[in-house]
């Protein structure tokens, strides 16, 4: 069984593929795609806009979000495709991983030019 950082290596390499390909401009449901996808070709299960529920005294919504991915029951994988990324883009990434009782999350966004500098480790107690 992988841990989160071993899986989170597989989703930056798989990423960093995606976007050599096809560079930044593509819509986030594309990305999601092809992410999925080639995440599915390195044998990591893979479950794309998955509902996560909130619980507020006693009121249970079923659809409070959908989280782009989680990978392997373990990480959280938010896509972007704009310009630049807002501080907020983190914080959400977070409260999602909080949610989700996950303690990793990836903030990716492919509308950089350079990959590399899209890329967002968020952690929720992961040691």
């Amino acid at each position: 069984m992988k841990s989160e950082n071993e899986i989170s290596k597989e989703i930056v390499d798989a990423a960093l593929k995606i976007h050599r390909q096809f560079g930044p401009g593509l819509l986030e449901s594309v990305y999601e795609a092809l992410l999925g996808r080639e995440l599915e070709l390195r044998q990591l299960s893979v479950q794309r806009q998955s509902v996560i529920p909130i619980e507020y005294e006693g009121l249970k919504l079923s659809e409070a979000f959908r989280a782009d991915l989680i990978v392997e029951k373990k990480v959280l994988v938010e896509l972007k495709s704009v310009e630049k990324l807002m501080p907020v883009h983190g914080k959400q990434v977070l409260t999602y991983l909080r949610l989700a009782d996950l303690k990793l999350g990836l903030l990716v966004n492919f509308g950089e030019a350079y990959l590399r500098d899209g890329i967002t480790r968020v952690v929720n107690g992961l040691p």
